[in-house]
């Protein structure tokens, strides 16, 4: 069966990069624009892999990630963080978002700063797919 991978970025480029990087692999693309969209798109696809950007309109990724990370049916999902956004400053909202009352979640599954490398970008989504922590 087919590995699905949900892309959630508001950036077309970058969608059009990651799925032409990504349509050698037979991987069933799933796209949405915002975090809104995309949760939606999660609990009807439950995909095998979620590749998520920061920063975008609507919810933004750092409330999905929250929201993936802290619901018991969706938390075994591996997420890729792939942002601007560096490590750092993701991490540190997490824990303040944590300190005014919301739940500790641990860090993503991988995390690479744009621009990216396409070989790093492939292999990170082959290791996260294969691990054997997700199945279909």
């Amino acid at each position: 069966m087919r590995k699905k991978v949900l892309i959630v970025d508001d950036d077309p480029d970058v969608i059009m990069f990651i799925t032409s990087l990504l349509e050698s692999g037979n991987y069933k693309m799933i796209v949405a624009k915002n975090g809104e969209e995309a949760m939606a798109k999660v609990k009807e696809d439950k995909p095998d892999l979620v590749i998520l950007d920061i920063l975008m309109p609507k919810e933004s990724g750092i409330r999905m990630y929250r929201g993936l990370k802290t619901t018991e049916y969706l938390k075994n999902i591996p997420v890729f963080i792939y942002s601007g956004i560096s490590k750092r400053t993701f991490l540190r909202s997490q824990a303040t978002l944590a300190e005014f009352g919301g739940e500790a979640v641990p860090e993503p599954e991988a995390y690479i700063e744009k621009p990216g490398e396409p070989e790093d970008i492939l292999d990170t989504v082959r290791e996260l797919l294969y691990q054997g922590s997700s199945s279909s």
